[in-house]
């Protein structure tokens, strides 16, 4: 049973840095030659509370997915602490982890490939029972698999079909089944809609926010799409190359953001009114992102900010609150318009 109190923080993160040795790219390099670090997480911080939903945006290579991929035990951290309902598991083992793998579970970027096409829709969804609950009998958990399986709009009748059946969105309601069947208190989805067609992703984003008011669910959402991120999410935080740039409530976030990378992703999602997006001025970031086995000194995001100075260079920029009271890694965070 969950120790957490109304309004403390079911998941807690401090200071996780994530970091990968890779060959040199040099062509002169040796097998003894010293190797690079690709710091794919970088010191990133966050809460998450039960019945609340973090968005976690951000360019390709950000390290959302390195990040998801930590939090649920399947990437080691390099330093850092993971705390969940008080208790530290940064560096469980595998035995704790199976365990652990009760209260946490995850829903993945593609629907169909994180399904077995050898195994019926029912043993997919029964199989995390079997792995994690395996003193349970077997028509308790059958019977379970036919309660989960409206609650995700599927029908019962479909138990015995196999992916290969199902269109994308259907196998991502099975995927999200497979998580939610064994109870989870939180759940992380790696771009769940991203490859699903609008109309899908609008009903998958409605059935996720149903559960969550249902079952209280602790939820992190990623995804590069902030209009998506927009209406799921009670608070958002945005990265570029494995830093946080911007943290701050949905609702503020979007009427106002403070950090110059926020504000040009903001002005990269199309407006519903063709007169209004034909009117405003193009947001459009110059340059390319940088390499993340180079990153700039400084702020990482100089390169191809408008603000960026000497300061900039020199020194990197605190995640701190700003005057309207949102989280923003920018030494001019106060100074935007």
């Amino acid at each position: 049973m969950s120790t957490a109190r109304a309004g403390d923080p079911l998941l807690l993160v401090r200071q996780l840095r994530v970091e990968f040795q890779l060959p040199s790219a040099s062509p002169w390099a040796t097998p003894w030659s010293k190797k690079e670090t690709l710091r794919a997480v970088d010191s990133v911080q966050l809460d998450l509370r039960p019945g609340e939903t973090l968005g976690i945006v951000g360019e390709s290579g950000c390290g959302k997915s390195t990040l998801a991929r930590t939090l649920v035990g399947l990437q080691q951290p390099t330093a850092g602490a993971i705390f969940l309902d008080g208790k530290d598991i940064t560096h469980l083992g595998e035995e704790g982890w199976r365990q652990l793998r009760r209260d946490v579970q995850m829903v993945f970027q593609d629907p169909l490939a994180s399904l077995n096409p050898r195994m019926t829709v029912g043993e997919s969804i029964a199989e995390p029972l079997h792995n994690l609950y395996p003193e349970m009998p077997l028509q308790q958990r059958w019977r379970k698999v036919r309660d989960i399986m409206p609650r995700v709009g599927l029908e019962a009748a479909w138990i015995n079909r196999y992916p290969h059946e199902f269109s994308g969105g259907q196998c991502q309601r099975i995927g999200i089944a497979r998580a939610l069947v064994v109870e989870p208190r939180v759940l992380i989805c790696d771009e769940p809609v991203s490859a699903l067609d609008v109309t899908v992703q609008a009903q998958i984003i409605q059935l996720l926010k149903d559960l969550q008011a249902e079952l209280n669910l602790a939820m992190l959402f990623i995804a590069h799409d902030l209009a998506v991120v927009k209406d799921i999410s009670h608070r958002v935080m945005v990265m570029y190359l494995g830093k946080v740039m911007a943290q701050s409530s949905s609702k503020m976030l979007f009427q106002r953001a403070r950090h110059p990378y926020t504000r040009a992703l903001l002005g990269s999602v199309p407006l519903p009114d063709p007169q209004r997006e034909r009117a405003r001025e193009p947001q459009v970031l110059e340059g390319e992102l940088p390499s993340p086995l180079n990153p700039p000194s400084g702020c990482v995001f100089r390169t191809r900010c408008p603000l960026a100075d000497n300061l900039c260079s020199m020194q990197v920029p605190a995640l701190r609150q700003t005057i309207a009271g949102d989280y923003a890694a920018c030494h001019y965070a106060d100074q935007t318009p």
